[in-house]
């Protein structure tokens, strides 16, 4: 069975910084693309970008390329989300998600086999 959990949310004041964490057990992460989404109240859930299971080639949404930035590591099997310059429009549940072995960096939710149960994160102003 395959489970991800995510880690690390918590109330950052506009400006700072926050590193989630998602332990994936049940599978290797090794050439499985690892997502990034959140969803903020009454918002659909959004992606924010991944990055791929072979390469570690990663993929950012425009509203977080360059604050954002996600990493992995496969001897852990975790993957992390480093956010800086967060913005209170940032405040939302995190969520990472899996997708064993495509060549193509998935970008929507449907697309993501395994999801973690989320982790609060607010930005206060």
């Amino acid at each position: 069975q395959v489970q991800l959990v995510e880690s690390g949310g918590g109330l950052v004041q506009t400006g700072g910084s926050l590193r989630l964490s998602c332990a994936v057990s049940g599978r290797t992460i090794t050439n499985t693309h690892m997502g990034w989404f959140r969803q903020a109240p009454g918002k659909e859930r959004e992606f924010l970008g991944a990055i791929s299971g072979i390469g570690g080639r990663t993929y950012y949404v425009d509203p977080v390329k360059g604050r954002f930035t996600i990493s992995r590591d496969n001897s852990k099997n975790m993957v992390y989300l480093q956010m800086s310059v967060l913005k209170p429009e940032d405040t939302a549940v995190y969520y990472c998600a899996a997708k064993p072995g495509t060549f193509v960096i998935p970008m929507t939710t449907r697309e993501y086999d395994y999801w973690g149960q989320g982790t609060q994160v607010s930005v206060s102003s």
